[in-house]
């Protein structure tokens, strides 16, 4: 089957080809039909999963091959940043949404418009392919806000007001219970608050032993590096809480009182960074984690942990793990009393390198490949939520597990974590330990820690 698809396509490339040499073809067009490759490197998602994209793409497109690398995660940052300083990197990358900033140098805004070449047919008697330029307007600001959730714009719009990136999805931090356990502690309901009731249903979860300590735990709350993803959901009760993370001056003011704020003794940040290491601390009534623990996803999967958070790509990690687990996902809770939902974004964009040799077919690309009728197979062949609104319900309709993360997109934000957001998680988990080991009170750990983060955006 595959043998028959590459013989068809090279008579279609046959055709063009042999209609493109035809008497009347200009310059213009001549050169822009000659062949060229775009490099596209990527993590996480495989050929097959582009397979479709892709072959639409040359259909239109027969003289522009993209050829598809999928890289290790643990490898990929460092051969990305070494294969752009020998000018031999890809046309197309991923970024990951909190490395922007990080990579404003390297990577290319999308221009106004693009000139690209497409085979018209032509003659009412003779039939035959000839080449045509056609200059299209790329999506504006206002188009790109209309098209995709918020958070998007957010990250992809620098301060020149210009675009530096298109993502495929966008994932959110979600709630995943044990329902065994939840049944088991009469508990009824998911918890939709970050309040009182939510503090005892930890505390029915918990189960301590003398000797050995906590044997089951409630939730994955209080610790640094053995919980998946600390950083976010500390971040994400921050945020809700009413925390600025970082304001338009690029200055950190998650350790502050939000300017303007009505009562200036009330300390967002700092309470939230009290509410979360609370569960992490010995003298308090939901105490439910320690360093000594397995990894929060390890607990989760073993049925050692009532509650945890994680993205959509968990659920088949812990599905294939875990296949007789049962377990289920609700939306992040919120503070109670809040007029708007906050959720947490995590996802990749796609961006074009500044060294390209091709860019505007690789922007041509990136736009075709994130529009709606083609992102549909992309969004089905990985399990992943959608980032345009448009696609939202049918996410919704169509597969339930996946509705939460999608649904939450629409009240989705992100921060940016500085130059090196790897070296923000290490501060943040000295900030944790710190006050967790009793070496420093919250208010000296949670200023220490701004000011380290704020020499990384510089």
């Amino acid at each position: 089957m595959k043998n028959k698809i590459i013989g068809i396509f090279l008579l279609l490339l046959f055709i063009l080809t042999a209609g493109f040499g035809c008497k009347g073809t200009d310059k213009e067009a001549q050169e822009a039909m000659k062949p060229i490759t775009l490099e596209y490197w990527r993590v996480f998602d495989g050929k097959d999963d582009f397979e479709e994209i892709i072959t639409n793409y040359n259909r239109i497109h027969p003289f522009i091959t993209i050829k598809y690398k999928k890289l290790r995660y643990e490898e990929y940052e460092s051969e990305l940043l070494n294969a752009l300083a020998e000018d031999r990197g890809p046309d197309i990358f991923s970024i990951h949404n909190t490395w922007m900033k990080k990579y404003e140098n390297k990577i290319e805004p999308m221009p106004e418009q693009i000139t690209m070449v497409y085979p018209i047919e032509k003659g009412s008697v003779k039939k035959e392919i000839v080449p045509e330029l056609r200059t299209k307007r790329t999506i504006t600001n206002k188009q790109l806000k209309d098209l995709f959730v918020d958070v998007v714009s957010h990250d992809v719009i620098f301060e020149d007001n210009k675009i530096y990136g298109l993502p495929l999805y966008v994932d959110t931090l979600a709630l995943y219970y044990n329902r065994d356990l939840l049944n088991n502690a009469g508990i009824a309901t998911i918890p939709k608050y970050w309040n009182t009731e939510f503090q005892q249903n930890v505390k029915k979860l918990t189960k301590h032993d003398n000797r050995y300590g906590i044997i089951q735990s409630g939730v994955s709350l209080g610790g640094s590096k053995n919980i998946e993803r600390y950083t976010d959901i500390l971040s994400l009760l921050m945020m809700q809480n009413g925390a600025e993370m970082l304001n338009s001056n690029g200055q950190v003011g998650f350790h502050a009182v939000p300017p303007g704020s009505s009562n200036d003794d009330y300390n967002p940040g700092m309470e939230a960074l009290r509410f979360y290491t609370d569960f992490a601390n010995p003298s308090k009534e939901v105490y439910c984690w320690n360093e000594e623990l397995n990894k929060s996803t390890e607990m989760f999967i073993s049925g050692n942990l009532a509650l945890t958070f994680g993205y959509s790509y968990n659920l088949e990690d812990i599905e294939n793990k875990a296949p007789k687990l049962n377990f289920s996902v609700a939306k992040m809770p919120q503070i109670e009393g809040n007029p708007v939902d906050i959720n947490f974004a995590n996802y990749w964009i796609e961006v074009v390198s500044k060294k390209s040799e091709h860019k505007a077919e690789a922007w041509d690309f990136i736009q075709f490949a994130t529009g709606q009728e083609q992102v549909i197979n992309y969004l089905e062949n990985t399990n992943k939520p959608t980032a345009l609104r448009s696609l939202i319900s049918k996410q919704e309709l169509e597969n339930p597990e996946l509705s939460i993360f999608a649904n939450q997109t629409l009240t989705a934000k992100s921060w940016y974590q500085g130059k090196n957001p790897q070296a923000m998680e290490e501060i943040m988990a000295d900030m944790i330990d710190s006050i967790n080991n009793k070496e420093s009170v919250i208010e000296e750990a949670i200023g220490l820690a701004a000011s380290k983060v704020q020499q990384t955006i510089k």
